[in-house]
């Protein structure tokens, strides 16, 4: 396979290959247990964590804790906030209230507590799907109901239709809805038109908005991510979720902001960080302050550039695939792959892509409705793993070449 020239520019910080197995590590180490992957020459794209080594900075400010020795409590969080803020206004032209912020355990934890601190049991919780799958554990988890909205795909992109979905809705007991955006698995990023119309939608169906926004830093060029803060009219009845730990991949550390600038829904979740006895991971919170810096924000525009590159060469690669479509990604580090147009049943193609070219992918079913013919793989990791992931993908679907 003959590389395009334009994709072969060298950033050592990402093109290093970092033996990650025998490390806790669960992209590596748990593939073989779950898909059957061999844990030896397996290609490991599910997890959606990076392999790449985070900024120095942030590095470097766990360097300093580990050489000071002393692991207490976090104190004065006010640099905290204050990070979170400048990051938020320089990169997405949005002013958060510092004391609107809440830390949580990650964001699947801080969207167990929004689903814990405005619905009761037996309440629906509405999801727009294929979607993010950790949000329907949760739900059920705690005895409420997964109302979905199937996303219309149109064999390219995903879009929106919201008479549709008022008829899923209504008589639901629906009280909650979870937005992705930009949206994973599919990689959109939703435009105001649309925006304005989940808005309309929430209100219409008396909807706490809940707005995930963990993957709203990776943007690829031409597309624009507005904050749902940004959108009039919902401000009553939203609360934003964002993190360091998508893009500067930090996930072991376990931090996640839960956004609230309504004065009576903040109080509410207030009540509810407080029964739970939630306090931050003080190790967390100093790798936060570091990646919303001035660094950090260098290595996240090289990152960009860097998965660009690996989104064209793996598109390019698996779209060559007759029946393949790799669905053309906007933002996040995770393709997401259409194998409808191959005929083969779901066990089929994934057992080719496991048995065969050895690559653990996220299975599509587990994502909701509209996911069947899916599987999502995570494009986060040095490019020679890209071009393999490529070349057994083309080699165990070779009868179809």
């Amino acid at each position: 396979m003959n590389a395009d020239p334009r994709l072969t520019q060298i950033d050592d910080r990402f093109d290093q290959v970092i033996d990650r197995r025998g490390t806790h590590c669960s992209k590596w180490d748990m593939m073989e247990d779950i898909y059957g992957v061999p844990g030896d020459d397996g290609l490991a794209m599910w997890v959606a964590d990076m392999d790449f080594r985070p900024p120095q900075v942030v590095i470097d400010a766990v360097q300093r804790q580990v050489d000071h020795g002393i692991f207490g409590y976090f104190g004065d969080d006010g640099p905290y906030r204050d990070a979170i803020c400048w990051w938020m206004k320089t990169r997405h032209g949005w002013k958060v209230d510092p004391s609107a912020i809440f830390s949580t355990h990650g964001l699947v934890n801080g969207a167990a507590l929004c689903v814990d601190t405005w619905t009761d049991p037996g309440d629906g919780v509405v999801l727009f799907t294929p979607v993010y799958h950790a949000f329907a554990r949760v739900i059920k988890a705690n005895d409420r109901r997964v109302v979905e909205c199937e996303l219309p795909f149109d064999g390219t992109q995903y879009t929106c239709d919201f008479d549709a979905w008022d008829k899923v809705v209504e008589g639901t007991g629906a009280k909650l809805m979870i937005l992705c955006s930009p949206h994973n698995p599919n990689g959109r990023v939703w435009s105001r038109e649309e925006l304005e119309g989940y808005a309309a939608f929430a209100r219409r169906h008396d909807l706490i908005l809940i707005a995930d926004e963990i993957h709203h830093d990776v943007v690829y060029p031409g597309n624009t991510h507005i904050p749902m803060a940004h959108i009039d009219g919902i401000s009553d009845r939203l609360v934003m979720m964002t993190a360091t730990t998508k893009t500067f991949n930090i996930a072991g550390s376990h931090v996640g902001n839960v956004i609230v600038h309504d004065e009576k829904l903040r109080a509410q979740f207030a009540r509810k960080m407080g029964a739970f006895g939630i306090s931050p991971n003080s190790f967390g919170l100093f790798m936060a302050i570091a990646a919303y810096s001035t660094e950090g924000a260098e290595w996240l525009d090289a990152l960009i550039d860097y998965l660009d590159g690996n989104r064209k060469l793996f598109d390019a690669g698996i779209n060559a695939i007759p029946g393949l479509k790799s669905v053309p990604l906007q933002s996040t580090f995770l393709s997401w792959v259409d194998f409808s147009g191959t005929g083969m049943s779901r066990e089929e193609f994934t057992h080719r892509t496991e048995q065969g070219a050895h690559i653990a992918a996220n299975h599509g079913p587990t994502f909701g409705k509209g996911g069947e013919s899916f599987l999502r793989f995570n494009i986060a990791t040095p490019r020679a793993n890209i071009e393999k992931a490529v070349a057994r993908m083309q080699k165990a679907f070779g009868d179809l070449q």
